[in-house]
């Protein structure tokens, strides 16, 4: 089985190298004067047979740094977007990944906190930094197949109109549907190439149908149901045609607990139930409920301290008390120990008296015994 599965990925690797090199030359567009594709094709160039067990080397990278910075791919990065353009960004980036899968009729579906935020508006939550999609084994092998390194051009609807280009990358470790070394659990990428923010695409599969028939997991230990699954439910997010899980709610109450479909204040935001929108708190409401935070915060302290002091004073009068019965304990005892040794001298007295008076008692009956001897 295992040398099966090496064979696949290695034809994968050789599919995708041949792909990679009979693009046309003008899609090959470039940033920061290196070709994308180009060095797409030179990571891939660069693969090496793995060892057994230890799997296929990473291949998409972020520049880290920052945990904004893991939200980026290293290739297309230039710095941390600001709030208005992370949104603009995103958004977007979004509609052009739904409108493109619509296309090109393959199935794909909201997942995560992208999920989340579709229950809470049909929206993004605007503060999260992830864009999360799934797709289907099958859907995922034929992304791989007809549409891997596919550069999409973007037009919106909006006036004057945004224009983008996206880049549908495949893990060459996307056929291998176990976690492997887990450094692969990402198959695919839709990528925005002006500054490398991107949409995780992971595939579902049924890993173990023999003994686990019906149940479809991703490469993070994400299982699903067959029925919680489909069938899918048509919906809209961000304006465009999507789709969600049929049990959706039961899928996010399993993954984030009932807590996230009614908190309202979160990750310096609150939702207006009004307008149906999260909104971004000001500074100064920030710098007021850090204000109230730390107030309470040092009044939960002060209580704190008090409760501890009072569990003190009462753990001092108990100890208080514990001696002072000790010490009455302790004289009673004494007293006890007075009484009994009195008593054992009395005895003692008693039984010596007795037998003196029995030593006397025989003198008397011997020195009577002599003198009637002498008077007969």
């Amino acid at each position: 089985m295992r040398l099966i599965q090496r064979a696949i990925i290695l034809c994968t690797l050789l599919c995708f190298l041949v792909n990679a090199a009979s693009i046309p030359t003008q899609n090959r567009e470039r940033v920061d004067g290196k070709s994308l594709i180009g060095r797409s094709t030179r990571r891939r160039a660069g693969f090496r047979k793995p060892k057994q067990g230890e799997g296929l080397p990473k291949y998409f990278h972020e520049p880290g740094g920052s945990e904004l910075g893991n939200h980026y791919d290293s290739r297309f990065e230039h710095g941390i977007q600001d709030y208005a353009d992370k949104k603009d960004t995103q958004l977007h980036m979004l509609r052009a990944y739904l409108t493109f899968f619509n296309e090109n009729r393959m199935e794909t579906w909201l997942a995560h906190g992208t999920l989340l935020g579709w229950w809470w508006n049909g929206k993004m939550l605007p503060w999260d930094w992830d864009i999360d999609t799934q797709v289907s084994g099958s859907t995922l092998a034929y992304m791989a197949e007809h549409h891997n390194f596919t550069h999409y051009d973007y037009v919106s609807n909006d006036d004057p109109p945004v224009k983008r280009t996206y880049l549908l990358d495949v893990n060459p470790a996307a056929l291998e549907r176990e976690r492997g070394n887990g450094l692969n659990i990402i198959d695919a990428r839709w990528i925005d190439t002006r500054n490398g923010l991107y949409i995780d695409i992971t595939g579902l599969s049924e890993t173990h149908p023999d003994d686990q028939p019906g149940v479809w997991s991703c490469k993070n230990y994400h299982r699903y149901h067959t029925t919680d699954l489909y069938p899918m439910r048509e919906t809209m997010y961000e304006g465009v045609i999507a789709k969600v899980p049929y049990a959706y709610d039961r899928i996010l109450t399993q993954e984030y607990k009932e807590k996230a479909l009614v908190l309202t204040d979160y990750e310096g935001h609150r939702w207006d139930p009004a307008v149906k929108e999260w909104l971004k708190k000001t500074d100064a409401e920030i710098a007021e409920e850090e204000k109230e935070k730390k107030a309470k915060k040092k009044e939960k302290m002060a209580r704190k301290r008090k409760e501890e002091e009072e569990r003190k004073a009462k753990r001092k009068r108990k100890q208080a008390q514990l001696s002072e019965k000790e010490q009455q304990d302790k004289e009673n005892e004494e007293k006890r120990a007075e009484a009994r040794r009195l008593k054992e001298q009395q005895e003692k007295m008693k039984a010596s008296n007795k037998k003196l008076n029995n030593e006397e008692g025989a003198v008397k009956e011997q020195t009577g015994s002599h003198t009637e001897e002498k008077k007969l």
